[in-house]
């Protein structure tokens, strides 16, 4: 055992964070801690870490347990080299080793030899070669993928048992997100982590824990099936409470009788009942979930842009965009994918019309109303309260050709009384999302442009917002690094292969590699933060990465993939057939169930065989 919470309680003022709860962490655990916005994720991790005290119980570690964190921001203002960035993750001596290597010094020398800290040289060494850092660049110069690299070696470099992880996927594009991913999933010491990307807690976790209410569960499973869990425990919570308040509403009517049932009345009910109202008072009952409509406005007309050979460059350097033909139709759902800075935000204002191509025809459609989500939160004032922003003097909204009032409409998105008429300055970054969604669903828009709309939500938020945009008549362009949300969104991707090419794959993220789709641009290409638009848009590709050598065992393997994939497709196809007709559950039990365990096991091995695929198409071998 690595760690254990016995009995913790943390509180922030009146709220309530842990409640008397208790888990363990042992050796080689991937836990992925879970909860709304607002529940206390963070603060329990810091818990763990050691930066506050629990207000009860105890936490319990192992004798030389070593913990180190990936904090949730990124050292965007760090002047460091890299080396004394990643070395400062030793403590005071670790200053001391970079300073000794950029200026090797006598003084510097005996500390060194007085701390016996000459075999700490070369763990720095190793961990920024593992990571594929440059010692010598500035950390305040990388991009926000290779600072997370940078953070993640710091905290490698002590070898910790634990390492604990908030958001570590903010902030990062696609291909930043796999490599995280990928080293993480190689990763031999124990992790806790807090994500709502789903795709890697789905890759990464072996156990979840959920934080509720202040109440903390353990389920020994992964992401997938612990939803399937959770939502159960919460229908199995709302029949108790129900047959609760059945009890408690019939003992408040009997105290209440007539003279004669009160002279009778046995003095233990009416302290069972009191005992009752107590409980009742003491139940925390969960937050509503939000709930989101949307204006669809006026009908756009059935084209919205055709883009035939369209070129355009900011400059005489490498064009963003070259030579793209594609029509976006009305009620399409199209994602844009690639690493950032390659010109996704310029595609989205051809498309709009905002900027004039400078090679090939554009055509625009007509009717057009267009509702932006800036990742930014541009279009909220700090200052004004949530109230403010999304009523704008007015006090009421029309969603769906019905008036509401603001107050009505913003209890729906989880904003009331007091969170209603607080300044946006002091939301969290998932409110703050919540607050922006509100007022962008509170226009009238056939045209919606998401940019970056999943950052900070929780999985049940998330989980809504992808509902109402499958429900949305009008057009989605959708810019994300959410794969599972792509997935589950977008009908096709404009994806940016590098050197201006952009092309169209049918279906989601998963869809687009499956399809052997891949950016060309690599993450070190990226590497120089932009100081402005412009910046970020001069970015550079030096051609694909050149893929392993498979071994001839390994290429056999490859070449029959498609073969057995095809098969499996095949098998599903007929087994989903038969399940269709009417006829197919009047069979005995047994064949009904065996046909049905058929599938889900022809499903696996469509899924493995795909997954498998995707690696040796990678080179990943």
């Amino acid at each position: 055992m690595l760690l254990l919470l016995d009995g913790v309680s943390l509180r922030y003022g009146t709220q309530v964070l842990a409640d008397n709860v208790s888990a363990k962490i042992e050796r080689g655990d991937r836990i992925c801690l879970v909860g709304r916005n607002g529940e206390g994720k963070s603060s329990l991790l810091r818990l763990i870490a050691g930066k506050v005290d629990a207000d009860g119980g105890e936490i319990v570690r192992a004798s030389g347990l070593v913990q180190a964190v990936l904090e949730q921001e990124l050292p965007a203002d760090c002047s460091d080299s890299v080396y004394g960035y990643v070395a400062a993750g030793l403590g005071d001596i670790g200053a001391v080793l970079a300073r000794y290597r950029e200026s090797p010094a006598a003084d510097l020398q005996a500390k060194i030899e007085t701390a016996h800290a000459w075999e700490l040289l070369p763990k720095v060494d190793s961990v920024l070669d593992r990571l594929d850092l440059n010692a010598d660049e500035r950390v305040a110069d990388l991009s926000g993928g290779w600072q997370r690299r940078a953070a993640l070696a710091r905290a490698l470099v002590v070898e910790p048992d634990l390492l604990i992880l908030d958001e570590p996927t903010n902030h990062l594009d696609i291909a930043a997100v796999e490599w995280l991913e990928n080293f993480l999933a190689s990763y031999r010491g124990a992790l806790l982590f807090v994500s709502h990307d789903r795709a890697l807690a789905q890759r990464l976790a072996t156990s979840v824990w959920d934080l509720d209410r202040g109440h903390l569960r353990t389920f020994r499973c992964k992401f997938d099936r612990y939803k399937e869990e959770k939502e159960k425990l919460l229908e199995e919570e709302a029949k108790n409470d129900a047959l609760f308040d059945k009890k408690l509403a019939q003992e408040e009517t009997w105290i209440r009788q007539g003279i004669k049932a009160r002279r009778t009345r046995n003095e233990g009910r009416v302290r069972s009942l009191q005992a009752l109202r107590g409980q009742r008072a003491a139940r925390r009952t969960q937050q509503g979930t939000a709930k989101m409509a949307l204006d669809s406005g006026e009908i756009s007309g059935k084209l919205v842009a055709e883009l035939n050979d369209v070129t355009f460059s900011y400059s005489d350097e490498q064009p963003l965009v070259k030579d793209l033909s594609f029509t976006l139709l009305r009620g399409d759902k199209v994602g844009l994918i690639g690493p950032n800075g390659v010109g996704k935000s310029t595609l989205i204002k051809l498309l709009l019309g905002e900027l004039e191509s400078q090679g090939g025809n554009l055509r625009l459609g007509t009717k057009q109303q267009v509702a932006y989500f800036d990742q930014r939160r541009d279009q909220l004032n700090p200052d004004l309260t949530v109230l403010d922003n999304v009523a704008e003097g007015r006090d009421s909204v029309t969603i769906g050709g019905k008036s509401r009032h603001v107050m009505s409409y913003l209890s729906d998105f989880l904003f009331s009384g007091i969170k209603a008429r607080t300044k946006v300055s002091a939301l969290s970054g998932g409110e703050r999302n919540r607050a922006l969604l509100a007022k962008l669903f509170s226009q009238p828009a056939n045209i919606l442009v998401l940019d970056e709309p999943t950052n900070d939500l929780d999985v049940e938020t998330l989980e809504l917002l992808e509902q109402l945009l499958l429900d949305f008549s009008g057009t989605v362009l959708l810019v994300s690094h959410d794969r599972a949300f792509l997935d589950n969104v977008v009908g096709s991707c404009l994806a940016f292969e590098g050197e201006g090419r952009v092309r169209e794959y049918v279906g989601g993220y998963g869809d687009f590699v499956r399809q052997g789709g891949s950016f060309a641009v690599e993450l070190k290409e990226t590497k120089l933060a932009a100081t402005s638009p412009t910046d970020k848009l001069k970015v550079q590709d030096t051609g694909p990465a050149k893929k392993k050598k498979l071994s001839y065992k390994l290429q056999r393997e490859l070449d029959n993939l498609p073969a057995l994939i095809e098969a499996l497709e095949e098998g599903v196809s007929a087994i989903e057939q038969e399940i269709a007709d009417p006829g197919f559950y009047l069979q005995e039990q047994q064949q009904v169930q065996d046909k049905l365990n058929s599938l889900a096991e022809r499903q696996i091995q469509l899924e493995e065989a795909f997954e498998r695929w995707s690696e040796l198409e990678g080179g990943d071998e």
